[in-house]
Parts: C-alpha cells; structure tokens; sequence
C-alpha cells in the first residue's frame, strides 16, 4: 500500500469517527455514504421515522468542508423551488437567473417521495447530467454533487412513488434498521446526562481530498473474472432460468438494467478501498450487491402476493450464480 493510499484511508477513519460524535451506530450506512462520495454517486435512503437519517446526512455535511443544502420535500413544491428559476428586474429590464438549492455538493433531499411528479421529474436532468437549464441557459452543478434523498416506506398517503426512472438513477438503495439494544442504552444515556452539551462537528475533509481519494478508489484494479461475476449476477435477474432459478422467473417482471452493472462495479471497487485494498475481490461484490440491485428488480403481482422481497431474490441469485 503506497503513502499516499495509506493518508486517505487515515482521512476517511478520521471522517468516520466525527461523525460517530454525534451519530450512535449506523456504521453500514456511513459506509455507503462514504463510498457515495468518492464514486459521486447518488443513494436513497429508506427507514422507519426516528432513526436518525437526516440526522446522519447532516452530521455527515457538517464533516466536510463543501456546500450543503437541505430540501424538504412537500406537496405543494415546485420545480423551480429546487432548480431555480429568472427574476425580472425592472431596473435593468432583464432576466436574471437565481439558482435553486441543488446547487450544492451535498444535497438532502427529505422525504422525496412527498413531492409530486412535476418535483420529481426535475430531479431527472440533475441527478444524470449534473446539470440544470433554467430559461435558455444551461448550468452544471458543482462538482462533486451527491444527492442523498430520503423516504418512509410506512406512510403512503400524501406521497408519491418514484417512477423507475428516477429510482434508477441512485446508485444504491440503503435501508436504514433499528439500532442495537447496547447502542440504543448509549443514546439514552447520553439524553439523559444534564451535562452533555450538543456536539460540535468539525470539518475533517475538503473538497480537494475527496476528489483526489475518489481517484484513488478509481484506479482500484477489478480482474476480468470480476467483471464477469458481476455481469453474469445482472443477468441472473434478467434469466434466472439460465441460471436454474426457474421459480424467479415468474417472481421479476423486469431485471436489472446495465446501468446496474456499472454501479455494482463502482461500488464494488470503492468498497475494496475503504477496506483497504487495492483489488476487488467477489465478497466486495457480495457485500455490496442488496444494495445497489435491491431497488432495480421490478417484481411481479405474484411476488408481492407470496411477500416475497427483492432482498430476498438477490440472496438467491448470489447463492446460485458461481463465484471465479
């Protein structure tokens, strides 16, 4: 491991440990988010209410030296509410554009799925293209730009769903579960000290760090037998027939997309590097796969009828399709 590689991952354990400051538990998840930054890939983030998601997304922002911007998504918002829109001055006798709150590094998107379709849909552009036209003028995010949007899967009325197109376009789906029963006591006793004084999250990375570690975590060899693992495991959701999986057939109406396949490969090898390799291995693949296929597998009536979960698809796609 060279010097160089070596700073950055004490950078990242040092941006991992101020956020433990004030965030109890949630390692996985910080990891993902972690891995989201340096591939500058976009997550959606799916929990209960109460178990600190936002609270971990700012925490997060508030460790990094780069723009942030929270937009809490509601019925009644407008496109322009996020992208920015021309105001007239009379002055002058001109249009002058003022941008909307995307124009970030880091975005928290609150509870995207309150947000009507028209909201959603101007998501589209950003979120693929990194880019935003308002009135005749085209304008590029800055750079990094992460999206990280957020949902309760319990509440359906006053939401709206996603369209696959726009679910498509995250590059991981994290599910967010209750703490341990030990992290929770530790919570509670931190809310119940009258000394304690609300933690102070200091900036521990720039913006310069984490492109440069995010070209790090590119340069991360992937053998061709992984990249064929990782192809093979796509398809497996496209024909499980194929892959004598003949009951999943009926269980997916559509697979994965390649768009899949370059995400797991990403996320495959930034999880190699934030664990301190410098080659993907077939459990980086493995540990990363729920998360990057879970929200891609459209599944079929008969699926939901017999409650089975796309979790669950992906556990059996993992056990049938060999490992190189």
């Amino acid at each position: 491991m060279t010097e160089v590689t070596e700073t950055a991952h004490q950078t990242i354990a040092r941006l991992r440990k101020e956020v433990g400051r004030a965030v109890i538990g949630q390692e996985a998840v910080l990891n993902r988010l972690v891995i989201a930054l340096l591939i500058r890939g976009h997550v959606l983030i799916e929990g209960l209410p109460g178990l600190a998601k936002t609270l971990l997304v700012k925490t997060l922002a508030g460790a990094i030296d780069a723009s942030f911007k929270r937009i809490q998504f509601t019925p009644d918002l407008l496109p322009a509410d996020i992208t920015g829109t021309q105001i007239f001055d009379p002055a002058g006798r001109t249009f002058n554009p003022r941008l909307g709150p995307i124009f970030a590094n880091l975005v928290l998107a609150d509870e995207i799925n309150r947000a009507p379709a028209k909201v959603q849909s101007a998501l589209l552009e950003a979120m693929q293209e990194r880019q935003v036209t308002i009135g005749d003028t085209t304008y590029a995010l800055p750079d990094p730009f992460v999206v990280i949007a957020t949902q309760n899967p319990i509440e359906h009325e006053g939401t709206y769903a996603l369209p696959e197109a726009q679910v498509d376009r995250f590059v991981m789906k994290l599910r967010v579960d209750y703490p341990r029963a030990e992290e929770e006591l530790r919570m509670l006793g931190l809310y119940l000290d009258p000394t304690r004084e609300p933690v102070a999250v200091q900036r521990v990375l720039g913006i310069g760090e984490i492109r440069a570690i995010g070209q790090l975590a590119a340069r991360v060899h992937a053998d061709e037998r992984i990249g064929r693992y990782i192809v093979q495991l796509v398809t497996a959701t496209r024909k499980p027939a194929d892959y004598k999986m003949p009951a999943l057939a009926s269980q997916i109406s559509f697979g994965a997309s390649p768009r899949a396949t370059l995400a797991l490969a990403h996320v495959a090898k930034a999880h190699a590097f934030i664990e301190g390799r410098e080659y993907v291995v077939p459990e980086d693949v493995k540990a990363v796969a729920h998360d990057v296929l879970r929200h891609r597998l459209v599944l079929s009536y008969e699926a939901a009828a017999e409650q089975v979960t796309s979790d669950r698809i992906i556990d059996q796609v993992l056990a049938s399709v060999p490992v190189p």
